[in-house]
């Protein structure tokens, strides 16, 4: 099933911008870059909006919602990267998921295996060949009467990380029936959400965070935490 149309304005995304970077709240089912559909990807609409070719530093899953960062500039693209190859760059996710981990807070160290045929990474407990060190701290923020919301300290970036590490922990998030969830979302979305991105600005080197809003939608809404 494809996903549902998606209708908005790409100036109403707009979460931060300066000389340097730009960056959006990338709605839910809208690929960042272009991939094997023809969908026009986020970047492509950015670049329209800037009339300026831009530069990627990072991406978040299609069926996710939230901050996507680019860079306007070669030297804001190199800057960046080296920030999130030295982990510098605190990201901060928000899952729903329908069951809750063991503990309210903890964090889960799991060594993902990549399976690039079928598009998803497998979590093991323990070290094996080809597969790489993931880590990331969780802490439960609120529940309703069906859902959880786990707010997802990402450690390191690893492919579909925290949706393979919270699968492997028996708490898939919700709509990602890739990763176990019992049922998928109607519009082919998952609930999670890149919600912070902390950087130091290439130029000034001040520290900068953006928030993106969660989506105006039921589950997302219903929660009171804040």
């Amino acid at each position: 099933m494809k996903p549902e149309p998606l209708f908005f304005r790409i100036g109403d995304l707009v979460l931060y911008r300066n000389n340097q970077l730009i960056a959006f709240n990338k709605p839910a089912t809208l690929p960042v870059l272009s991939d094997k559909t023809q969908d026009k990807p986020l970047l492509a609409l950015a670049e329209i909006y800037c009339h300026t070719r831009l530069y990627p530093v990072h991406r978040i899953d299609r069926p996710a919602s939230g901050i996507v960062l680019f860079a306007r500039t070669k030297q804001a693209a190199s800057a960046l990267n080296e920030q999130f190859q030295n982990r510098s760059i605190r990201k901060t996710y928000l899952a729903v998921v329908s069951e809750l981990p063991a503990t309210p807070e903890g964090t889960l160290i799991h060594f993902l295996e990549k399976n690039a045929q079928q598009n998803r990474s497998i979590a093991y407990p323990d070290e094996r060949p080809n597969a790489l060190r993931a880590e990331l701290h969780y802490r439960h923020l609120d529940s309703i009467d069906r859902y959880h919301l786990l707010e997802i300290e990402l450690l390191t970036g690893r492919h579909h990380q925290i949706r393979a590490q919270l699968a492997a922990i028996g708490c898939p998030i919700k709509g990602d029936d890739k990763y176990g969830a019992k049922r998928g979302n109607r519009d082919r979305s998952i609930h999670l959400h890149a919600w912070k991105l902390a950087f130091d600005h290439p130029v000034s080197g001040e520290r900068e965070e953006i928030v993106a809003p969660i989506p105006e939608e039921k589950v997302w809404q219903a929660f009171s935490w804040q």
